[in-house]
């Protein structure tokens, strides 16, 4: 009796599971016949502008852009890019049109008022993204932090968070640095170039990169290094007097849709269409009196936004008068870091206080 009677009770509960994986199947199955009839619509519904912001957008995403073949070709992809892109810059950024004003010692009591007064947090308002820039006029103060030593392990599960590798420096804050190998929102390992206090500490240059950070004078260098050996690099690192820089990916192939250089010598970079997808995006960039320009803007949904493309970006940066200025790593990367808040976060749900954990970080010293 008793063996019948949990039998009974086994066979209700397996019932009862059945019923159970029955609704959430169900539930996924509405879920995605929804969300992939809604993408179709986007793809072959009667806006074309719709059609190629969605392509691009997903192209920059590093998780998502096989979405992009499900509902066109190789050659229509191709098309689609190219009606939104950008041409590469060729040129090289000019140390002569930047000139640093020379400032004597600060008098006594006055590094403590001007610590925050030499920097200023604006707050920047797009049709499908909020930004804020934060603007340092000392460009000595904006230095690269790393993690260095990197992470042994082959998916690089280490990485800080931009608020601790601000908080190791010691310093007021910051922005997220360069490209870098992931998994999740792990990032113990950069790619192709990082140099920190006139040190090489990676270098393993591949097609499309482009070098970006300062020079021993403190003037932003943005150089192509794509094309070139881990021995040219390190020369080139060298002869240009290179302290801190990290390198990202200026590459339109149909696959990958990233880019780099947005202000050359005052010249912004052509573009056609929007020039990319809209994302979240980070951004650092020069006034002509050496005023540094760190922009971080929202997107993939946080606060109801898309997020920014590279017209955007440039039209901000020239707003502010930007002589030269460079994307960096963006998407769930972006975040701001300032006087103990995060002005900016990543776009994770479950990161909406914090960052991902990053290797590298463009940092801006405390005054004193």
């Amino acid at each position: 009796m008793m063996k019948q009677s949990k039998e009974k009770g086994i066979h209700k509960g397996l019932k009862y599971l059945g019923r159970f994986l029955l609704v959430v199947l169900t539930f996924l199955g509405v879920t995605f016949v929804g969300a992939y009839t809604a993408l179709w619509l986007i793809c072959h519904g009667p806006s074309p502008a719709a059609r190629d912001l969605f392509v691009s957008t997903i192209l920059e995403t590093g998780q998502m852009k096989f979405l992009a073949s499900w509902y066109f070709n190789e050659e229509e992809i191709l098309a689609i890019t190219g009606r939104n892109g950008m041409v590469h810059n060729e040129e090289e950024v000019d140390p002569n049109l930047i000139a640093i004003p020379v400032t004597g010692p600060a008098q006594s009591g006055e590094e403590e008022k001007t610590e925050l007064a030499d920097v200023e947090i604006v707050e920047i308002s797009g049709h499908s993204f909020f930004a804020k820039l934060m603007i340092v006029r000392d460009p000595s103060r904006v230095r690269l932090a790393t993690i260095y030593p990197w992470s042994e392990d082959p998916d690089g599960k280490k990485g800080l968070t931009l608020e601790q590798l601000v908080q190791q420096e010691d310093c007021l804050g910051g922005i997220n640095g360069g490209e870098y190998h992931s998994t999740g929102n792990w990032g113990g390992k950069p790619k192709g170039l990082v140099v920190c206090n006139g040190q090489i500490q990676y270098n393993v240059p591949q097609a499309g990169d482009v070098m970006i950070g300062f020079n021993e004078d403190n003037i932003l260098i943005i150089s192509d290094i794509g094309g070139l050996s881990a021995g040219q690099v390190e020369t080139l690192v060298a002869d240009n007097h290179i302290r801190d820089a990290v390198s990202f990916k200026d590459i339109d192939d149909g696959d990958d849709n990233h880019f780099t250089k947005l202000i050359i010598n005052g010249t912004a970079t052509e573009l056609s269409g929007s020039g990319s997808g809209a994302n979240p995006r980070t951004v650092i960039g020069q006034k002509a009196d050496g005023t540094v320009l760190l922009l971080v803007t929202d997107g993939r949904g946080a606060g109801g936004h898309l997020g920014a493309t590279a017209r955007d970006l440039i039209s901000i940066m020239q707003e502010y008068g930007a002589v030269n200025a460079a994307n960096l790593d963006g998407g769930s990367s972006s975040s701001m870091y300032y006087d103990g808040v995060y002005e900016m976060s990543s776009v994770t749900l479950y990161q909406a206080t914090s960052s991902w954990r990053l290797p590298t970080a463009f940092v801006v010293e405390k005054k004193s």
